[in-house]
């Protein structure tokens, strides 16, 4: 019997991978160049708008599926951490009138943070690969 914590993971693995599949789609569909322009303005070096956007993208389908759930969801987390700091923390929490503030970004973190924490089985591909294996176990096996 899959209990109710399973069940309240299982959804924000897959509304954290829609979110992030969606945000790297729209980074390739409107013209990476221009988001590698936009990293290069604030200090960042441009080539990394690509792996961002890729990582979103890929990233976010991995844990649509659940496929290696507990690594794209921390490198999410990292990701947030750098939005945080490096675009969004000037604006404030809510923003300041020309840009977004980081509540967005904050919740996501959370996201990542909570799913990189406790993992998530359900409809994962992950159970259905290792299944028998102790992957992603919450209990350690007994000597």
């Amino acid at each position: 019997m899959i209990n109710k914590s399973e069940w309240g993971t299982f959804i924000l693995r897959v509304v954290l991978g829609i979110t992030f599949f969606v945000h790297g789609l729209v980074k390739f569909q409107g013209g990476i160049e221009n988001i590698a322009g936009w990293f290069g303005s604030i200090g960042l070096p441009g080539f990394l708008a690509y792996g961002v956007a890729l990582l979103e993208a890929v990233g976010g389908i991995a844990l649509i599926v659940g496929l290696g759930t507990r690594i794209v969801s921390a490198l999410f987390a990292l990701l947030m951490i750098g939005a945080i700091f490096k675009v969004k923390l000037a604006a404030g929490f809510l923003g300041n009138g020309q840009g977004a503030g980081y509540e967005l970004d904050l919740a996501l973190f959370a996201m990542a943070v909570s799913i990189t924490i406790t993992g998530s089985k359900i409809y994962a591909l992950d159970q259905m690969i290792f299944k028998g294996k102790d992957y992603g176990s919450d209990t350690p096996k007994s000597i």
